[in-house]
Formats: structure tokens, C-alpha cells, sequence
């Protein structure tokens, strides 16, 4: 066998900021090579987080990541920061600002309206800068030979849209949703809708179906679980 099955682990990790993905599922792969001295060891993640997002990911780990697909499927949530009156190509900090807007005067009461516009099942279109494929092609490799992007909408569901004007243009919001929910869209699309532009300037993922945040490790100490795991795995098969 080239995993470590039987043994099996999930564990729910809080990304780092800058981070990618696989960048935590590396490490850990690494940590786990150490252990079982297998060169080949099944580590995966139940949903990708943008290097400029943080917060849970949920790493399964040698039997485990027969548990991913399920996972996937979950409905997430999200908090996070939207500034109105610019936006980038990638709907998010990634890029720098390439067209600046009027700001709309503050209104709670409409940006709570508009927010509510958006709850229920949708048409989305991925950002350019994205993952998605065009004819076997990363959306954002095409994306930055500055090439045009054309990606087809998709159908997910916004449970709730919820937010705060405390620290306008800056607005704060909560989001629950479908799998396959880009926030950078919903963010992008939300200022067309105010008849600006906005881009997303922070995201945190604080829960993955019943999974929450509150329960994650940092990376160092998902490390130290998965060898207190191991060890009690020898210890009784």
C-alpha cells in the first residue's frame, strides 16, 4: 500500500494568511512521510482557501481521505471585509486596483437589501483569476497572459448575507453558502449591483458543515496531533 491505511486521521486546520492550500496539505504529507518512512502518503483537503483567505480546512489524512467527496459538499461559512469604490481583475488584494468609483452614500438599510438580493439559489460567474478550466487550461493562467477569460455561470445557493456598515466603504459581512461560491464574485457583484465597485480585503472560513474554526489547530499543532495520533496507532493495531 503506498498510504498509511489503516491508520486514519481528520483534522481541522486553521490556514494561515498567504498560505495556499496545498501548502498545508504539504506540510503535513511531509510529517507524515517522516512517521511511516513511506515515500507515497494519501493526504488531501475537503475545500480549497485562496492564499489571501484564512481560517478551516479540513485535512484528511491516509484511510480518511475516503471521506473527502462527502465533505466537499458541505455548506460553508464565511466572514469577511468588502471595500466599495474600487475594484481589481481579481476581485481581491492579489491584484492591485485597476478603476476607482464614486462611493455611494452610506445606507444601511439598502446595502442590507442588496445583500438580501443575492440569498437563494443563483447564477455565478467565477472570477477570471480562478481555478476553473478552459479546454484543459487554469482559468488564471490564462488570466495573466492577459488573455480573455470566459467563464460560464454556476449555479449555487447564498443561505444568508449579512452585513455591517460600522466602518464604511469598508463593509463587514457574514455569508452562509453552497459549495462552489466564489466570496471574490459575490464581492465584485455586489458592487455592480450598488452601482460601484467593490473588491474583497479580508476572508475567513469559520465553518464547514458542522466543523467550526473554533475547533482548528494551527499548522504546528495539527503537526504535533498527527504524531500523537501515530503513536497511538502502533500502539494498539
Amino acid at each position: 500500500m503506498s498510504d498509511i491505511t489503516p491508520f486514519g486521521l481528520t483534522l481541522l486546520v486553521d490556514k494561515p494568511l498567504t498560505w495556499t492550500s496545498f501548502d498545508v496539505v504539504n506540510k503535513l504529507r511531509y510529517t507524515v512521510k517522516e512517521l511511516t518512512g513511506k515515500k507515497k502518503n494519501k493526504v488531501g483537503h475537503a475545500g480549497t482557501l485562496d492564499p489571501l483567505a484564512t481560517g478551516l480546512l479540513i485535512i484528511c489524512i491516509g484511510s480518511h481521505t475516503k471521506k473527502i467527496e462527502g465533505l466537499q459538499g458541505l455548506p460553508k461559512a464565511y466572514t469577511g471585509t468588502i471595500k466599495l469604490g474600487a475594484t481589481t481583475p481579481s476581485y481581491d488584494l492579489e491584484l492591485p486596483i485597476d478603476q476607482t468609483y464614486p462611493i455611494p452614500e452610506c445606507d444601511h438599510n439598502l446595502m442590507q437589501k442588496v445583500a438580501n438580493s443575492f440569498v437563494g439559489t443563483i447564477e455565478q460567474i467565477p472570477p477570471a483569476f480562478s481555478a476553473k478550466k478552459i479546454a484543459g487550461k487554469k482559468a488564471y493562467e490564462l488570466a495573466r497572459k492577459g488573455r480573455n477569460v470566459d467563464l460560464n455561470p454556476s449555479l449555487i445557493k447564498i443561505s444568508e448575507f449579512k452585513i455591517t456598515t460600522e466602518n464604511y466603504p469598508e463593509i463587514n459581512f457574514e455569508v452562509k453558502c453552497s459549495k462552489g461560491t466564489y466570496i471574490r464574485s459575490l464581492a465584485h457583484d455586489f458592487g455592480i449591483k450598488l452601482n460601484t465597485g467593490a473588491h474583497l480585503t479580508s476572508l475567513r472560513r469559520t465553518q464547514i458543515g458542522l466543523y467550526s474554526v473554533t475547533n482548528a489547530h494551527t499548522v504546528e499543532l495539527a503537526i504535533d496531533h498527527i504524531r500523537e495520533e501515530y503513536a497511538n496507532y502502533l500502539k494498539h493495531k
